[in-house]
């Protein structure tokens, strides 16, 4: 089966709304085995969207639109499709009454153009909306399946999960091939490094696959297996994991849903340690990123944004001798921040980072970009420098990294 995603909506076009829907569905779909080769977003236009449809018709034979569902005169997608398919649309009553039934039971008269929503391609398999007032739709036609969804995710997914998934399972029946991947994540090494240490891994790929994504900072390495049950995928696909694994050694800081802050919390609990964290140039981040993770409060003491140099002579006792002779951006101040918040918050470890986040402010001495990180154990300093590339908000992701990297470490030697 040979699927494309047709998103509608001219706010996804204009950056205004990110498409989530895209994403949701491709992984669904693959963990079903049904290969996406296709993806297209088009505004709230007829003729564009018809378009669109007669492309998808002809090379594909499973068809999801999203979006245009709605009451109003620039929902079109609907009235669209039934006209490329030559269908007339005919008003659904039990879906009018179920949208009739929404308004009724907040207290409020459903708005004549409501009605529109009720109306189905002839033949058409509606598809109940238990969150809002637009059903969804399926229509066969000449053995390929258009599936036309709500647009918001807080309908489209449970709807997706509860109707279309098992309609696919059911026409795909025992046969059907599943796609799994795996994702491992990688810090402190750039992606052709990688490729070199697993080279001959990528040229003799076949099944699994690999594959690589760099976001912000990090190197994901995707390995995805295609075969007839998740077990046997998890298998072939372990064979590789644990090669790589192998090679990369500690670089490896986790893979699918793990997250460097979770991985970090998991170290921490497994010591019986306690950490405190001063930011400045971070602003929080990483005091954020950690309380994300649940449980952490019994190792996450403290943390405290100083961002003036006051602040930082206040709270945490960096000298005023330090700032004025080497500035708030420099190795004797992150020691002395480290050293200072450990006391502070009376735990075992503790994190400072201190730096130029951009995008003013930099300077031939301290650029943008440039970060110290001190790491403290009992009386014990050690200050990392780093010269990160990126626009503001990547160059603190990349220092919450780093710093949340180098306690890993530490971690790990344990």
């Amino acid at each position: 089966m040979r699927a494309e995603l047709i998103s509608t909506g001219t706010e996804l076009l204009l950056g205004q709304i990110l498409n989530t829907n895209a994403k949701f569905l491709g992984e669904r779909l693959a963990r079903l085995g049904i290969d996406v080769f296709f993806q297209t977003t088009v505004g709230d236009n007829e003729s564009r969207l018809a378009e669109v449809l007669h492309t998808a018709l002809k090379r594909a034979n499973l068809i999801i639109i999203t979006g245009g569902l709605g009451p109003t005169s620039d929902d079109l997608t609907k009235e669209t499709a039934a006209r490329v398919l030559g269908l007339e649309l005919l008003t659904d009553e039990l879906s009018l009454v179920r949208i009739e039934d929404f308004f009724r039971v907040r207290g409020r008269k459903m708005p004549e153009m409501n009605r529109k929503q009720a109306l189905m391609p002839a033949g058409a398999l509606v598809l109940a909306n238990m969150a809002g007032t637009a059903p969804g739709m399926i229509v066969e036609q000449a053995g390929k399946s258009i599936v036309i969804l709500p647009g918001p995710p807080v309908e489209m997914e449970p709807m997706f999960l509860e109707t279309v998934e098992p309609y696919l399972k059911k026409k795909l029946g025992e046969d059907r091939v599943l796609i799994v991947s795996r994702i491992i994540k990688v810090l402190g090494l750039g992606e052709s490094t990688i490729e070199e240490k697993i080279r001959d891994l990528v040229d003799k790929q076949v099944n699994p696959t690999i594959a690589f994504l760099a976001p912000r900072g990090e190197v994901y390495i995707r390995v995805t297996a295609k075969t007839g049950t998740e077990k046997e995928a998890m298998e072939m696909i372990a064979g590789i994991e644990n090669e790589i694994r192998k090679r990369l050694g500690d670089y490896v800081y986790g893979a699918d849903g793990e997250t460097m802050e979770s991985v970090v919390a998991g170290l921490l609990k497994r010591h019986g340690l306690t950490v405190s964290v001063a930011e400045s140039c971070t602003g929080g981040l990483i005091a954020k990123r950690l309380t994300d993770v649940p449980g952490v409060s019994e190792n996450f003491m403290y943390g405290i944004v100083t961002y003036s140099n006051d602040a930082k002579t206040r709270f945490l006792g960096v000298s005023a001798g330090t700032l004025e002779k080497h500035g708030a951006v420099s190795e004797d101040t992150a020691s002395e921040m480290a050293f200072g918040v450990r006391q502070a918050g009376g735990t075992d470890l503790a994190l400072s980072v201190t730096g130029v986040a951009g995008p003013g402010g930099g300077t031939p001495e301290k650029p943008v970009g440039l970060v110290f990180i001190g790491f403290a154990e009992g009386n014990n300093v050690a200050v990392k420098r780093h010269l990160f590339t990126g626009d503001r908000e990547v160059i603190r992701w990349q220092t919450a990294n780093a710093a949340l990297n180098l306690l890993r470490g530490y971690l790990m030697q344990l």
